[in-house]
């Protein structure tokens, strides 16, 4: 049966890893259809409400190099269910993955959820495009208001992707999902602070 992610991943070494770590028959032994070659409505919420990703590319030399992508939610962008694309913000323009891209198409994604512990792993094929040349695609994956410089669109398209389990997923939480968390506590202390405030005017009044 079909695991597309594993029948990417499982190459021959891996198989003997497999192996000499008693996984081998578990994974021989699956059963059912986990192709993942499309996104479904899951998946595209998921892509939608991220605002940063990791892409693992491979050099000519033969080494990964693994790069941090952040924008606003949602800048990465699903425009169809086998197709991803985003602005590439300009960064540090030593264009390691553009230039590990342009040898060789294949990358890996990793999209993290560290407040609910989910993890998505993609394998895909990278294209790149002028952003000058592609007026729509320009405006599909448009920023508004953010700012950084576009100096190109990356596209992927979906080879196969995996869900990870939340095992050894530490939660964390971003500046405005933990003033979301702690929103019940601050109404709660502004109430408090109003009482407080009129029972010292009361007592200053009795007082006086």
């Amino acid at each position: 049966m079909s695991y597309g992610f594993l029948d990417i991943a499982t190459t021959p070494s891996v198989k003997a890893a497999q192996v000499a770590n008693g996984s081998a028959d578990y994974w021989s032994a699956f059963q059912g259809n986990r192709s993942f070659d499309r996104f479904t409505a899951a998946e595209s919420a998921f892509i939608a409400a991220r605002d940063s990703f990791y892409i693992a590319t491979v050099s000519e030399s033969g080494w990964p190099y693994i790069q941090h992508r952040g924008g606003p939610p949602g800048f990465l962008r699903v425009l169809d269910d086998r197709t991803l694309a985003f602005a590439d913000f300009r960064g540090n323009r030593q264009y390691i993955t553009v230039g590990n891209v342009a040898a060789g198409s294949r990358a890996s994604l990793i999209l993290m959820d560290y407040p609910g512990r989910r993890r998505l792993k993609i394998f895909a094929h990278v294209e790149i495009k002028d952003l000058r040349d592609n007026p729509e695609l320009t405006e599909a994956i448009a920023t508004p208001g953010y700012n950084a410089k576009a100096e190109r669109a990356t596209l992927f398209h979906l080879n196969a992707f995996d869900w990870n389990c939340p095992q050894h997923i530490t939660p964390r939480l971003t500046e405005a999902e933990l003033a979301e968390a702690l929103r019940p506590i601050a109404l709660r202390l502004a109430e408090l602070e109003a009482e407080n405030k009129l029972l010292k005017e009361k007592f200053a009044a009795h007082v006086g």
